[in-house]
Formats: C-alpha cells, structure tokens, sequence
C-alpha cells in the first residue's frame, strides 16, 4: 500500500469532472489497491478526507476519516463511490478549511449542516446515510473535488483566506476547526 503523491492546484485533473466506476469494477484489484492507497496517502498527508482526482486518476471516489477531538466525535472510515449529495436544507454555515491539494492555506466556506449521502461502498453495496457537522463538511469537500471544483471555488469573501501558520497564530480561537480537510 504505497503512499501516493497528492497533486497540487493546477494539476488539470482537479479541474476535471470524474467518471463513475462501473459496479463491475469496483471489486477488481485495481480499484481495490486504489482504495488502500488513498486511505494510506489520506492518513499519511495528514488529511480527513480524500478523493481520487487528488492523485490525478478521474474516477468517482473519495474516502474519509477523522479521530474525534473538542470539535467533533471520532468519523470511522468511509468509502465512498459514485456518490449522490443531496443537501437537508437551504441553511449555509461557515467554517473554516484546508485542502491538501492546496497546501498552507485556509480560508471560511461556505457547507449545508447537513447531506445525504447516497452511493456504493468498497464491495459495491449501497449506501445511503446522513452526515451532519464536520462529516457534512468533508463529504461536501471531497464530492466537489469530485466535480472540478475546489474550496476557494465556494468562498464568498477571499479576505478570510490566509496560510495555515498565519490562521494559527491569529484566527485559530475562532470557532472551527483545525483539521485540514481533504
């Protein structure tokens, strides 16, 4: 399970839409090892979350975990294909996040509170499941760049936009968290 290397912004496939994996596909080697190493290269970054445009192959695939914290509970591992976001509400709330594809910045996004996730597993069952809170926000992140679009896509005002190090020492005790999302 080799740690891949994450491409960075303006790399061309984080700016192209990805293509489903056929159900036939999913429980093939080649998916399979792919699996593995977005979850070694996600844990290894370190990231929450994780979509496979991120290490330059164009397929409809993203994962995410997270350990809990003062700011959210423990997220288990999630595998996720082809999936479908739909949002519980018109609601918008703002927050802060990381990409790992655009590394030492941060900047306020814009997420619904809450999504439903539908889509395939790793062995091709489906899902189909609510988010809510932080796990909204990092399915939302990986299911854009799923779609060309990447967190300073979303942000309304860029002012709130400002390297990892800097958000630390002057913005870090604002309400958020500090994890970088995928």
């Amino acid at each position: 399970m080799p740690v891949r290397p994450i491409i960075r912004l303006g790399h061309p496939a984080l700016r192209t839409p990805a293509q489903p994996v056929s159900p036939e596909r999913i429980r093939t080697d080649e998916i399979r090892q792919l699996v593995e190493d977005m979850v070694e290269t996600m844990h290894a970054a370190p990231g929450v979350g994780l979509a496979a445009p991120q290490l330059g192959v164009e397929l409809q695939i993203f994962v995410y975990a997270c350990e809990g914290n003062e700011h959210h509970p423990d997220i288990p591992l999630h595998v996720v294909i082809n999936p479908m976001i739909t949002p519980h509400s018109r609601e918008l709330v703002y927050d802060w996040e990381g990409c790992l594809s655009i590394p030492d910045l941060r900047g306020l996004v814009p997420r619904h509170p809450s999504v439903r996730v539908q889509g395939l597993d790793r062995e091709g069952g489906r899902l189909d499941y609510i988010a809510s809170g932080f796990e909204a926000r990092i399915v939302q992140h990986e299911y854009d760049h799923l779609n060309g679009i990447v967190f300073l896509d979303r942000m309304r005002d860029l002012r709130s936009l400002g390297y990892t190090e800097e958000w630390s020492q002057y913005m870090e005790g604002e309400e958020g968290d500090d994890t970088a999302v995928g």
